[in-house]
């Protein structure tokens, strides 16, 4: 190689780099820019899901107050319509206030708190999960 054909091939090597270099700065941008947007995306996603979940518990509790107007309240039939009247409306008052999100951290502090019968539920429900999977 000439000196000429030396200085041209060092130049083209460095452009070369530098090229490289860029393209590696343009994609850790661009990888950078998805992981925001997807954290927004599920960001979002949770927001909109706390929503429904306090949609539903409003609703809910709507139906607990309807139950507890509609129904005797005295006697045994009474009684019993009253409770579940109440059960009905106190889950809907939870539902709009811990909203999906704190139902979660809720399942997971009892979980925690209770792991051998959390074990022994969830090996029941996957028992019976899948025996109706089959039929």
């Amino acid at each position: 190689m000439s000196g000429l054909d030396k200085k041209e091939w060092d130049q083209a090597v460095g452009k070369a780099k530098e090229a490289a270099a860029s393209a590696g700065e343009v994609a850790c941008h661009a990888t950078s820019a998805v992981g925001a947007m997807a954290s927004r995306a599920a960001c979002d996603i949770g927001k909109e899901a706390d929503h429904l979940a306090a949609s539903a518990g409003t609703c809910i509790e709507g139906l607990g107050d309807r139950l507890s107007k509609n129904t005797p309240r005295s006697g045994i039939v009474g009684n019993a319509s009253q409770a579940v009247a109440g059960v009905v409306k106190e889950s809907g008052e939870y539902l709009q206030s811990a909203k999906l999100s704190g139902m979660t951290e809720d399942v997971a502090h009892l979980v925690r708190r209770n792991p051998i019968p959390a074990i022994l539920i969830a090996i029941g429900l996957g028992w019976f999960v899948g025996r109706n999977l089959k039929t």
